[in-house]
């Protein structure tokens, strides 16, 4: 959504300070290839692309309740981060959710809240393979109930694995055209060994010379269709990689495409934690507030911080000497500079504080533009994309 002009008439005298939020996307990252230029690229490159996401486990592991794919990170969750990530990359036409029955109604749910786009749902099966093969079956052309176009790639990605990034979609998709199937690798970071039967040491791996296998993963949609039909109960009972499906039943050697350190998996409840850590880094605020003077930095800069909890970084410009023109002309550059981060996933909003004299309503001021502040962070929500909100 392009951003909008301010949303109402500053006053002329110098007692409102302005104060321009700019937020990064919890999901997105500062190294994100994301913009005019990817946006090109991929409009070039790409074949027509959907992606399956298997979100039918349990979170056994993380000994929870709650599936993991639907805890909350943020007051989010989980899957709904993921599902935003694969939203950036417009070329993909249709995203494929697999979840079981009992957990259909809410996963219906966060669609609706979260006003996700482009996203269908299909029951999960029992396990991870066959969740997959019912994702693929509802876009294949041989399903009379198939309501989705078949795609030339798909893209496999887990529900749980929310940082992912446009570029690396991207190459695993363009990878897969060429050659049929692509995964993302990452360098092993411990060393695989083997013990013998009696729990001693037999042998162990190379690190050097292998690598851990990550998602994404793309494939030819008829080449990895072609495998899941093939496949036997043992595979998909049983089985976990899809590039072995490829190459076991269709003969086909994935191209091996180098991943970031984001594209780890949530796991144990832990990581959850962790994940909430790198989405506050991520949201990294910059936060640009229009002061008078030196003292009025200090006192509403440390104070603002105090509220928000020390999450945000504070910058002040100082104002005082500049005509309300002047001011209101560069309003207008952060609204132009609105649209120009919005195409690097940064969402970019202006909070006009009023700064009484009367210490309770500066702290009353403060307060309110605070809690606009934290809403934003936690909802990111972009209606509010280059607005002049007023606290």
């Amino acid at each position: 959504m392009e951003p909008r002009p301010p949303g109402g008439p500053a006053p002329a005298e110098p007692g409102p300070r302005v104060l321009g939020l700019c937020g990064a996307d919890p999901t997105a990252s500062a190294s994100s290839s994301s913009g005019v230029g990817a946006e090109a690229e991929a409009g070039r490159r790409a074949p027509a692309v959907a992606a399956v996401l298997p979100a039918g486990g349990c979170g056994e592991r993380m000994g929870v309740p709650t599936p993991k794919q639907f805890c909350p990170i943020l007051e989010r969750p989980l899957i709904s981060h993921t599902l935003q990530a694969l939203e950036r990359a417009f070329w993909i036409k249709d995203i494929i959710v697999a979840v079981t029955g009992e957990n259909m109604e809410t996963m219906k749910a966060i669609i609706q809240r979260y006003q996700h786009k482009r996203v269908s749902l299909v029951e999960a099966g029992v396990t991870r393979h066959r969740s997959i093969f019912s994702g693929l079956k509802a876009l294949a052309e041989d399903q009379p109930d198939s309501k989705l176009s078949k795609p030339e790639v798909v893209i496999i990605h887990d529900a749980v694995r929310p940082f992912v990034e446009e570029d690396i979609l991207l190459k695993v998709a363009t990878a897969a055209k060429e050659h049929g199937a692509a995964g993302a690798i990452r360098p092993l970071v411990s060393t695989v060994i083997s013990p013998s039967t009696d729990g001693c040491l037999d042998h162990s791996l190379d690190r050097a010379r292998h690598r851990a296998s990550e998602m994404p993963q793309a494939f030819l949609f008829d080449v990895i269709y072609d495998a899941y039909q093939q496949c036997s109960d043992y595979d998909l009972d049983f089985g976990t990689e899809c590039l072995q499906l490829a190459l076991k039943y269709c003969h086909i050697k994935a191209k091996l495409v180098e991943g970031s350190p984001d594209l780890w998996k949530v796991t144990y409840k832990r990581d959850l934690y962790a994940a909430e850590s790198i989405i506050k880094e991520r949201v990294s605020q910059q936060i640009c507030l229009v002061m008078n003077t030196k003292e009025d930095e200090e006192h509403v800069g440390y104070r603002l911080e105090e509220m928000l909890k020390n999450e945000l970084n504070v910058h002040f410009l100082d104002y005082k000497l500049l005509p309300f023109g002047q001011k209101m002309e560069n309003l207008m550059q952060i609204r132009e500079f609105a649209k120009e981060v919005k195409k690097r996933n940064i969402l970019l909003c202006g909070l006009l504080i009023y700064y009484p004299q009367d210490d309770q309503k500066l702290q009353e001021s403060l307060r309110q533009g605070a809690t606009i502040i934290a809403a934003l962070i936690k909802e990111r929500n972009p209606g509010l994309i280059g607005q002049l909100l007023v606290a």
